[in-house]
């Protein structure tokens, strides 16, 4: 199943003559497909026995636990998409040549031979901003997501971490939270793709900062649990599953960066 999202596309002002009628715009907007073909499951057989002898809470975190796994497969998912933006190749290829590297923001990643992932700076967030704002991408509701080794390079910098910089109420050094970086809240992913050089010797991450449209997520099930009692097993299968969809929102509204994996 597919269902197309709307895609508004921007219009252009025309100037009013004098004394002259105003000619109506045929407005004109394009769709996103997404197609909802990603369905997943976990599962477990909980014995009888167990049933008996382990704690209540046992069915609980088995729950808890496929909620986590099948959210961390979305998650994957729409990490992949990002490999796309700005005319990347589609996701999968894993060499992300439409991304910069971490250092100065703007040097396109070459994963050749060692590859030239560097690590991520200041001036490498500065420079993936400007690149947002030249592509006239909203101020409101961006985001960077980047992997752990990213924030320990971050937490090394005192443009992020010292009271000067920050004033009261912030102090990453104190609560290892980064919060926000120039108006931009950060969060931090152990699921940020991870691949290797052209001749394996060098592992990288990919981190992103997008604004919200960037990629869209189109759910057509939630998680949904279900138990069956199993006489041949003489206990209860559990099984959740979830149906979804991903899809590039739009091309311009993200840049993803590559950063060493150490």
């Amino acid at each position: 199943m597919t269902i197309h999202v709307p895609n508004y596309s921007r219009q252009t002002a025309t100037a009013k003559s004098a004394d002259t009628e105003i000619t109506p715009k045929a407005v004109t907007h394009g769709t996103t497909p997404i197609l909802l073909d990603k369905h997943y499951y976990n599962s477990a057989l909980v014995e009888d026995i167990v049933k008996l002898q382990a704690l209540n809470s046992m069915r609980s975190a088995i729950t808890e636990d496929f909620g986590y796994s099948l959210a961390k497969q979305a998650d994957s998912d729409i990490h992949a998409q990002f490999e796309t933006l700005n005319g990347g190749t589609a996701a999968g290829a894993n060499n992300w040549e439409a991304a910069v590297i971490g250092g100065d923001g703007t040097t396109a990643f070459n994963d050749a031979t060692t590859g030239n992932g560097s690590d991520i700076t200041d001036a490498g967030i500065r420079a993936m901003i400007l690149q947002l704002d030249n592509a006239d991408v909203p101020m409101m509701n961006r985001y960077l997501v980047i992997p752990p080794i990213a924030k320990s390079d971050l937490l090394a910098l005192p443009r992020f971490t010292e009271q000067a910089f920050l004033g009261d109420g912030n102090n990453p050094i104190r609560t290892g939270k980064l919060g926000s970086i120039y108006g931009m809240d950060v969060f931090v992913s152990s699921n940020c793709p991870s691949f290797a050089s052209d001749d394996f010797s060098t592992m990288y991450r990919a981190g992103h900062m997008f604004h919200k449209d960037a990629v869209a997520y189109a759910e057509q099930q939630g998680v949904r649990v279900q138990t069956q009692n199993k006489l041949e097993h003489l206990g209860d299968l559990m099984v959740a599953d979830c149906v979804y969809g991903v899809a590039e929102y739009r091309d311009n509204a993200g840049v993803s960066f590559i950063v060493p994996s150490t």
